[in-house]
C-alpha cells in the first residue's frame, strides 16, 4: 500500500513565486498598471505580488500545485515597479475569450479589498489581440451611425429631454418634436427615466417615435431618439428593445454600468439582430473612476465599453459640468476612435483594436451652444455634442435652444467664430447672452 507523504503547509512572501522583474511579456499576455499605496508595514513589491496572485491564481497559504504544472503557468507576475505603479502580466489563457465579467473577477474582483493595500488605482490595461478579438465590438460605430442620420461634415448633435423626470408621455413627445424641429439631430431619454407610473415605457416610445417621424418628414432630415430600455433585469430589457423596433425606432439606450456588462452583452447581441444602435450612458462611473488614488480609471471602462460593442458612450466634456479634464478627453477619444491607440500621456499601453469598429465618443454634462468651439477642438467632427439644459433652458424654449446649438455646431465646423454666426441668428446669440458667464 502506497503511502502519501504529508505535506508541511505554511505561509510565504507572495514575492517568492508572483514578483519576476526579469519576465519578458509575451505578445499574448494581458498587461495591466496599478498604482499601489501598500498599508503600514507592508514593502511595496510585496503588496504588488499580493495584487498579482489574489488576481490569477494565489491563496494565502501553501497549497498543492500551485507552484507547478498549469496553475504556475497561469499566475500573474509583476514584472516591472516605477515608483508607485506596479506593472503585472496575465497569460490569456488565464481568461475565458469574449467575456468582460471573467476578466473583471480576475482582475478586479477581490484586489479592492485586500489588506496588504491602502489603496489601489487600475491606471490602464493592454488588452491583447487574441483577446480583443474574441469581442463583438460595435455593430454600427460611426460610419453606421452616420449613415443611419445621413450627417456628414460636422459633429452630431443630440438632446437630452429636460426636465429629466416628471414628463408625461405626450409632454415627452412634444418636447422632443420641438427639439428636432428646432435642428437637433436625435434626442435621448435621460438614465434614470425608464418606465415610472407617471411615462409606461410602451406609451412614452409610441408617442414619441410618432412625432419624431412627423419632426423628419417636415424638415426633410433623419432624426432618432436614444430610448432608454434599461429595466430591472435582462429579460425585460430585451423587450423594450423589441418595443422600439417594433414601433419604427432604429437607437436605444442602456445604462451600461448599473445594467451590468454581462447583461449589456445580451443587449449588445439583441440589438444587432434587430438593426437598432446602442448608446451607453455612464452612470455610476464616477464610484468606479472619480477618486486618484482608488478605483478604476475611465480610460479603462472606455475600452471595456468598445470590447462590449456599444456604438458610443458618455466620456465627459473637459469643459462641462463633471469630472475630467482636457488632456483626459483627448486620450479617451483616441481610444474609442483609433485602430491602434499608442501610449503617451495617461495612456501606459500601445493598444491594437484589431477589426473592432471604432466607437462615437459622446460629449455631455452642463454643456450649451457656447462650449462648442472647445468641443469641437478637443473632440473634432466624429463625435455627438449632447445639450440638456443648454436647449432645453433657452428664453425662447426648446425649439429655439435647439436652433441655437445646431448654429453653433454648422458654424464651427465651418470656421466661423460664434460671433459671427449669431449675427445671423438671434437664438444663437440669446444662448451666447444667457450663458456667457457660467462656468463650473
Amino acid at each position: 500500500m502506497t503511502q502519501t507523504v504529508p505535506r508541511t503547509a505554511g505561509v510565504h512572501p507572495y514575492r517568492d513565486l508572483y514578483l519576476d522583474l526579469g519576465y519578458a511579456p509575451r505578445t499574448t499576455d494581458m498587461l495591466v498598471a496599478f498604482r499601489i499605496r501598500p498599508r503600514a508595514g507592508v514593502e511595496l513589491d510585496e503588496a504588488a505580488a499580493a495584487v498579482a496572485a489574489e488576481s490569477s491564481t494565489g491563496t494565502w497559504t501553501d497549497v498543492d500545485e500551485a507552484d507547478e504544472g498549469l496553475a504556475f503557468d497561469l499566475r500573474g507576475r509583476v514584472y516591472r515597479i516605477e515608483d508607485d505603479v506596479a506593472f503585472i502580466s496575465y497569460p490569456l489563457e488565464l481568461f475565458e475569450l469574449g467575456s468582460i465579467p471573467n476578466i473583471l473577477s480576475s482582475v478586479v474582483g477581490n484586489v479592492f479589498g485586500f489588506k496588504a493595500v491602502a489603496a489601489l488605482k487600475l491606471l490602464d490595461m493592454r488588452i491583447p489581440e487574441a483577446l480583443v478579438e474574441s469581442f463583438p465590438g460595435p455593430a454600427f460605430g460611426i460610419p453606421g451611425v452616420r449613415r443611419a442620420l445621413d450627417v456628414y461634415g460636422r459633429a452630431l448633435t443630440r438632446s437630452t429631454i429636460k426636465p429629466k423626470l416628471g414628463l408625461s408621455p405626450r409632454q415627452h413627445a412634444e418636447r422632443a418634436y420641438e427639439t428636432l424641429r428646432g435642428g437637433i439631430d436625435t434626442i435621448k431619454d435621460d438614465e434614470n427615466l425608464n418606465s415610472q407610473a407617471w411615462s409606461p415605457f410602451d406609451e412614452r416610445i409610441a408617442r414619441t417615435l410618432e412625432l419624431v417621424r412627423r419632426a423628419e418628414a417636415e424638415t426633410g432630415e433623419r432624426k432618432g431618439y436614444w430610448a432608454n430600455v434599461t429595466a430591472g433585469n435582462a429579460g425585460e430589457m430585451l423587450r423594450r428593445a423589441n418595443v422600439v423596433a417594433r414601433e419604427g425606432g432604429r437607437f436605444v439606450m442602456v445604462d451600461f454600468l448599473t445594467v451590468g456588462f454581462a447583461a449589456t452583452a445580451s443587449l449588445r447581441e439583441e440589438t444587432e439582430r434587430l438593426g437598432l444602435a446602442l448608446h451607453a450612458h455612464r452612470a455610476m462611473h464616477a464610484v468606479l473612476d472619480r477618486q486618484a488614488a482608488h478605483g478604476v480609471d475611465f480610460l479603462v471602462i472606455a475600452k471595456w465599453a468598445r470590447l462590449l460593442g456599444v456604438d458610443h458612450v458618455h466620456v465627459g466634456t473637459g469643459v462641462g459640468k463633471l469630472e475630467g479634464t482636457i488632456e483626459e478627453m483627448g486620450e479617451r477619444r483616441r481610444m474609442m476612435t483609433a485602430d491602434f491607440a499608442p501610449a503617451g500621456g495617461g495612456t501606459l499601453f500601445d493598444q491594437s483594436w484589431a477589426d473592432l469598429r471604432p466607437v462615437v465618443p459622446v460629449a455631455s454634462g452642463g454643456l450649451h451652444p457656447g462650449h462648442v468651439p472647445e468641443l469641437h477642438a478637443i473632440f473634432g467632427r466624429d463625435a455627438f455634442f449632447l445639450f440638456g439644459g443648454g436647449v432645453h433652458g433657452h428664453p425662447g424654449g426648446s425649439r429655439s435652444g435647439a436652433i441655437a446649438a445646431r448654429a453653433a455646431v454648422e458654424a464651427v465646423a465651418a470656421g466661423q467664430t460664434l460671433d459671427a454666426a449669431a449675427r445671423g441668428c438671434p437664438e444663437l446669440r440669446q444662448a451666447l447672452e444667457l450663458w456667457s458667464a457660467v462656468s463650473f
